[in-house]
């Protein structure tokens, strides 16, 4: 059998090594995590933290995607096991779930944070919208994806607080800051009316949720490394909601397999598009672009 052929029935050595590869991934995954994320934070006894209002739940929607794509690209590789499909789907599925339940038991040992039970409902909630769709649909008709945007804040204090909390990066930035992210769901609209002519099979209508003036995770009040305090309570923390076509990559037809694993990464990533946003203030606002 050709080594990249899908099998329908269980091949014992590729689960074996479908086992061992996502036991090293996740490892070597995590090991990289606590020398990076937590380096320099001090260590506790395990404790829990209860931080569902952080962040105008940003954080929470962050939680849902990491667990949804972890999730989603693990029942992709146990394609390759041969595995019943129902078993695929749930080891697949839960390996996101999984992931991030780790990293919440590190959280717990953190001093800065702790083990969070709205942190793994949100992983909970990304893992059960990859399995439940795979069980009914065997596809991914709702998806998950996440666009960022570059942020500029003022000189001063609040750019002392923002580099401290967001990092100096792009990639620092992109992941940490919660004020230029933007988390979407995208609906594939031919997959709900295949019998359709007219729509493509490409076209997606998504829906995002984003926040903005956020300069702590409760509020914008803080006290810095020289004892000064600074309060910002005047600049307004906003939701933002969004709607935006957006585009399925992964209904792009290819013979290479290569540019279809490409296709399937870039799927991660809303489309840039117009958008109409609709915030937490009553404004109303159309973007000629969105991303």
């Amino acid at each position: 059998m050709p080594l990249f052929s899908l099998p329908d029935t269980t091949i014992k050595e590729r689960v074996w090594i479908l086992s061992g590869t996502t036991a090293a991934i996740y490892g070597s995954g995590l090991a990289v995590l606590s020398s990076a994320w937590y380096k320099g934070y001090p260590r506790s006894s395990f404790h829990f933290f209860n931080d569902a209002g952080e962040w105008n739940q940003m954080d929470k929607a962050g939680h849902i995607f990491a667990a949804y794509f972890e999730g989603k690209y693990s029942r992709e590789m146990w394609r390759w096991s041969g595995l019943p499909r129902k078993q695929q789907i749930w080891i697949g599925g839960l390996s996101g779930f999984a992931y991030q339940s780790v990293i919440e038991v590190l959280d717990g040992f953190s001093e800065k944070w702790g083990f969070s039970w709205s942190d793994m409902g949100a992983n909970a909630i990304g893992s059960a919208l990859l399995i439940s769709q795979e069980l009914a649909w065997d596809e991914q008709r709702i998806q998950l994806k996440f666009s960022a945007h570059p942020k500029s804040y003022p000189e001063g204090p609040v750019r002392e607080k923002t580099d401290q909390l967001f990092g100096h990066s792009f990639w620092e930035r992109t992941l940490k800051d919660y004020n230029a992210q933007t988390y979407w769901l995208s609906v594939n609209l031919h997959s709900f009316n295949k019998s359709s002519t007219w729509l493509p099979g490409w076209l997606n209508i998504a829906v995002g949720y984003g926040a903005e003036g956020m300069y702590g995770g409760d509020d914008n009040t803080w006290t810095d490394a020289h004892g000064q305090f600074h309060d910002y309570t005047h600049v307004r923390r906003v939701r933002q909601f969004y709607l935006s076509p957006d585009v399925d990559f992964t209904k792009i037809r290819s013979r290479k397999k290569g540019v279809r694993v490409l296709l399937q990464v870039l799927n991660m990533m809303k489309f840039p598009a117009p958008a109409l946003e609709i915030n937490s203030l009553g404004n109303v606002k159309l973007h000629p672009v969105y991303f």
